[in-house]
């Protein structure tokens, strides 16, 4: 399988489960294309979906062990709260970028980066809500410090 195809596990919203591969443009239509395991091209409704999860391994017990984070996140970008129709809710870090979303839904990155989810895509038709918990770093935020780490009125030593 060419690197351009990831593994992914869908999730739809009648808690079913296919587990397949997709290629970087994967939503065509209102409709997610997924390569499944056994080599067959399946048409999905973007309307069905509550996530597309891209895995490391397959496995059926997949499951989150935190849905939220300890800590303030480090990560630059949006610290996010989902809720989805079905009443469940995670945190997630997502880009604070306009040009990485896509009209139809979300890509964030789950609170544990060590387990097999590295990044959710989530159908906007999924969500009840979505709220913006803080903005993490960024280019203002680098500029406060590197501001800070030098003070105005100090005097040089050397004529530098």
């Amino acid at each position: 399988m060419p690197s351009t195809h990831k593994k992914v596990i869908v999730r739809k919203l009648d808690r079913d489960a296919i587990q397949g591969y997709v290629s970087p443009a994967f939503i065509a239509d209102g409709k997610l294309e997924l390569l499944n395991v056994s080599g067959k091209v399946v048409m999905i409704e973007l309307a069905e979906v509550k996530g597309v999860y891209f895995v490391r391994e397959f496995s059926e017990g997949e499951g989150f062990a935190r849905k939220t984070f300890a800590t303030r996140p480090r990560t630059e970008g949006l610290w996010v709260r989902l809720k989805f129709k079905d009443n469940e809710t995670i945190e997630a870090l997502m880009a604070n970028e306009l040009t990485q979303n896509v009209p139809e839904g979300y890509t964030v990155i789950p609170p544990d980066t060590r387990a097999n989810t590295q990044r959710i895509f989530v159908p906007r038709t999924a969500l009840d809500s979505l709220t913006v918990l803080a903005v993490i770093g960024g280019p203002a935020a680098a500029r406060r410090r590197k501001a800070a780490a030098v003070p105005a009125g100090q005097e040089e030593l050397f004529g530098e």
